[in-house]
């Protein structure tokens, strides 16, 4: 059964930084893309960055380009997510996901979509008080 452990996430002030971690079990890590969405109250779930299987790719949702940066350790079987320049909106529960397809070279259309990830973390809560 795989397995998706979030943790990393706080209260944190505008500003500030987090990171995120993804702890992955269950299958071989290193052969899927992961990505990372987040969920605000009242709000739909969102894309907010991918990275390819090898690690040698990554996408970022126009909200957070410049700000987050993911990553992974197929070592460690965890992929990591970066905040940095925290703003409030960012608010939200972040989920990690693993993508269902393994040593699959997408584009950014299809990361950004969650259809394509079959496994998902139970979410860890970011919130950023101005």
């Amino acid at each position: 059964q795989v397995q998706l452990v979030e943790s990393g996430g706080g209260l944190v002030q505008a500003g500030g930084s987090l990171r995120l971690s993804c702890a992955a079990s269950g299958r071989t890590f290193s052969r899927y893309a992961m990505g990372w969405f987040r969920q605000a109250p009242g709000k739909e779930r969102e894309f907010v960055a991918a990275i390819s299987w090898r690690g040698d790719s990554t996408y970022y949702a126009d909200s957070v380009k410049g700000r987050f940066t993911i990553s992974r350790d197929n070592t460690e079987n965890t992929v990591y997510l970066r905040m940095n320049s925290l703003k409030p909106e960012d608010t939200a529960v972040y989920y990690c996901a693993a993508d269902s397809r393994p040593y699959y070279n997408g584009a950014y259309s299809y990361y950004y979509s969650d259809q394509i990830y079959d496994y998902w973390g139970q979410g860890t809560q970011v919130t950023v008080s101005s």
